[in-house]
Formats: structure tokens, C-alpha cells, sequence
């Protein structure tokens, strides 16, 4: 099992980031998991903590993650869902840990390590055409 769980939600051609505190790094939003909580829980718990009147529709597993990170030699291990759908305010409920959410576009913005592996993955860039 993953030691963490993170959703993407995507519409009109941006997705739900929510911006770290500590650093000014974006990620999609998620976090650790909790001893015999399962990967869905955790996403279901951590969403609920940190947007609490985000409403989301049908979640499925994309992709279990377990990888190192290439810069700070970190070791990945995420459980990766996607939202098919999700509204309402983006209220922060954790404002130690977060002090932004938005629905942004998934290039040009500084993202964390394990986000800009899930960009890279589900959003490629568009070739370049010469």
C-alpha cells in the first residue's frame, strides 16, 4: 500500500492545486496515510481536512506510485485518484499546512516533485512542432 494518497481533478483545462505554506509549492492536494486506513480513506480524510466544502464526484485508483525522486534522492510511494467531477467553494480547512487552493492550468507554476511527476504523466506537453 501507498504512505500517501493524492486526487486530480481536472476541468475546462485546469486542475485543483492547493499551494503549501511552508515552501509556496503547489501540489494536487492529498497527504499521508494513517495506520490501517486504507488508500481511499486517506483521500476521503485528507480532502475533508483540507477543502471541507469540496464535493467530489466518483473516484477511481489511476495509479499506484513508488519511485525516487530524482533531485532529492526521496522515496515516492502514492496512491493516485482521479475525481470525476468535483465542485464547490475552495475553502481552506488546514490553513497551517495550506494557504491557497485554486484551479489552475498544470505548466508554469512551481509544483512539487511527486505533482510535476503526476502532470508530466496524465497532462504531457504538447510537442513541439519545428
Amino acid at each position: 500500500m501507498a504512505k500517501s494518497s493524492k486526487l486530480v481533478a481536472a476541468k475546462r483545462g485546469k486542475v485543483l492545486l492547493v499551494r503549501r505554506r511552508s515552501d509556496g509549492l503547489w501540489m494536487f492536494p492529498g497527504g499521508r496515510k494513517r495506520s490501517r486506513e486504507s488508500d481511499k480513506d486517506c483521500l476521503r480524510r485528507e480532502i475533508k481536512e483540507e477543502l471541507p466544502k469540496l464535493k467530489l464526484g466518483r473516484i477511481s485508483l489511476w495509479k499506484e506510485v513508488t519511485a525516487r525522486n530524482k533531485r532529492s534522492g526521496r522515496k515516492m510511494s502514492d496512491a493516485i485518484f482521479i475525481a470525476k467531477g468535483a465542485k464547490g467553494r475552495l475553502e481552506i480547512g488546514d490553513k497551517k499546512e495550506i494557504d491557497r487552493a485554486a484551479w489552475q492550468k498544470p505548466r508554469g507554476i512551481r509544483l512539487t516533485p511527486t505533482s510535476r511527476y503526476i502532470r508530466d504523466r496524465l497532462f504531457p506537453s504538447k510537442p513541439r512542432r519545428q
